[in-house]
């Protein structure tokens, strides 16, 4: 960030680390929240900083709206930092703490059921997607040309000098792999790089975290990534593809949310593909369309016409209604986006 108004910008930012950081040397208890159904970077985020609140003296907890994922257990360096949903352990927590982080997101309906338990607290809110227009109240760090929370997590541990013990590493290496798709993403720049070779110096190992994070699917991913693959549909002269989750093969494999990492990926790898879908039924019967694009298209604002939202790239929303009806108005306003926005755009011309 360069010139008058990046100054400005960075400036600003700065003046909100350091108030955030007054705010957690003065609490002795601290609860730590990311929006439902972590990715990555929610629950890399939350580790790495109850990592190093607790090696700094303070109770750090981590009390989630859906539970912490399985497929990122491995960065805990202790289970019990995770305190169970809707227990009375967990209300207790939250009732003793002094402050509440939330990562991630800074959009109230993002937390669910933690609001409630939060709401007595103080709170900060460390984020890198759009504002919303129901905002998080409280000491606020948002910078959306960030690219994961978990590098602004970095730099507030950094701007504190530390302590650095192994986990935090591990788990904001992984924070900003993840939410750069393996650094491949457009989000993936400089600065990204300069984050990554720093916690790289301080103890994460990029091959064996990208062997554990990208490399250990279970035997149901691949039966329900072949089952989704019969539905892949190419519309709109190869512009935009999708594909569906047979709700029969999730039930039946026993899979969850971890199981569906880099389906979407699949229809924007096609070549010409401008909007990639995913669409799911979740357990309350909504669907759950997760969108992907490539520059310029900004489907983060499909996402918010349909109560959702994220990023210009990659952003999803919950519709309610048949699959097949969510597939034709989400599709109605992609197409509108693709025809406005992707005009000319006849191929791939990456490195123009």
């Amino acid at each position: 960030m360069t010139g008058p108004h990046g100054d400005r910008a960075r400036s600003e930012r700065d003046r909100r680390f350091d108030q955030v950081l007054e705010r957690l040397d003065r609490a002795s208890s601290v609860v730590i929240t990311t929006h439902a159904n972590a990715d990555g970077d929610g629950a890399g985020s939350e580790v790495a900083l109850a990592a190093f609140l607790r090696e700094r003296g303070a109770d750090a907890w981590i009390v989630n709206p859906t539970p912490f994922p399985v497929s990122f257990d491995f960065l805990l360096p202790n289970r019990e930092w995770v305190l169970p949903p809707r227990s009375g352990l967990e209300a207790r927590r939250c009732g003793e703490a002094d402050l509440a982080v939330v990562l991630d997101t800074a959009q109230v309906p993002r937390i669910g059921r933690v609001k409630s338990l939060i709401r007595h607290l103080p709170k900060v809110v460390i984020d890198h997607h759009p504002p919303s227009d129901r905002p998080i109240d409280g000491i606020v760090v948002c910078d959306t040309s960030a690219c994961a929370t978990g590098s602004l997590v970095f730099e507030l541990i950094d701007r504190a000098g530390g302590p650095w013990p192994p986990p935090v590493a591990h788990a904001l290496y992984v924070a900003v792999m993840t939410d750069t798709g393996g650094f491949r993403f457009s989000n993936t720049d400089r600065d990204c790089f300069r984050v990554a070779a720093r916690l790289v110096e301080l103890g994460a190992v990029p091959e064996a975290l990208f062997r554990t994070v990208y490399g250990r699917f279970r035997v149901r991913h691949f039966e329900l990534l072949r089952e989704a693959l019969a539905t892949l549909t190419v519309h709109a002269d190869g512009r935009i593809a999708w594909m569906t989750v047979p709700k029969d093969v999730y039930d039946r494999v026993g899979a969850t949310v971890d199981d569906l990492e880099g389906f979407v990926d699949v229809p924007r790898d096609i070549d010409g593909v401008r909007v990639a879908m995913l669409f799911r039924t979740t357990a309350d019967g909504r669907i759950k369309v997760s969108l992907r694009s490539v520059p310029p298209i900004d489907v983060g604002a499909v996402a918010t016409g349909f109560g959702g939202g994220g990023h210009a790239r990659a952003a999803a929303a919950v519709v309610t209604g048949p699959l097949g009806e969510v597939i034709a108005r989400v599709l109605r306003r992609v197409e509108r986006v693709v025809d406005e926005q992707g005009a000319g755009m006849e191929r791939d011309n990456l490195l123009d």
